[in-house]
């Protein structure tokens, strides 16, 4: 009887270690891990379950995930401001605060939203903040002008236009 219980123990023991071994390689990164240049798949995938595929005859799945003239346009037109967060695989924008030398009692910020992988004019949004200074060393937000938006998105756009332009024929 003794010796059926042991037994039974050590079937139940190499059970448990086998199933924790599994899980700790779960842990492990079959694929190489994630980097900033090439995107690289990591992580346990079952099955390839999950795994995204890239079309025929596409170079490679580290593209980004918006359209690249207009990410390329939006670096270049605010190449003035501060930039404070940029994501090229969610296709945002966000740039620190800006003060002009020739006013520095207003301060501008700007975020950039790419919002397809087309180059659209619906496919990119902006928004504009800007504050007065009160002379004290304070900030109040105030409105911009409406137009501000439209010219900074006309900027980005014509801009990547002449990026595409100049990629199809060169």
């Amino acid at each position: 009887m003794a010796f059926a219980r042991r037994s039974w123990i050590r079937v139940a023991s190499a059970g448990v270690l086998a199933l924790s071994l599994v899980g700790v390689s779960a842990c492990g990164s079959s694929g190489g891990s994630r980097t900033f240049q090439t995107q690289d798949e990591g992580g346990f995938r079952p099955f390839g379950l999950g795994r995204r595929s890239a079309p025929k005859g596409d170079a490679g799945a580290s593209q980004l995930g918006v359209n690249g003239y207009l990410w390329r346009a939006t670096l270049d037109t605010l190449s003035f401001m501060p930039l404070a967060s940029a994501d090229p695989y969610g296709g945002v924008v966000i740039t620190d605060w800006y003060v002009n030398p020739e006013k520095p009692d207003e301060r501008f910020k700007a975020t950039v939203y790419i919002l397809d992988t087309r180059l659209r004019a619906d496919g990119l949004n902006v928004t504009v903040f800007k504050q007065i200074g009160d002379g004290a060393g304070g900030w109040t937000d105030a409105p911009t002008a409406a137009q501000t938006e439209t010219d900074i998105e006309n900027a980005i756009l014509t801009k990547a236009r002449q990026l595409r332009l100049a990629n199809i024929s060169g």
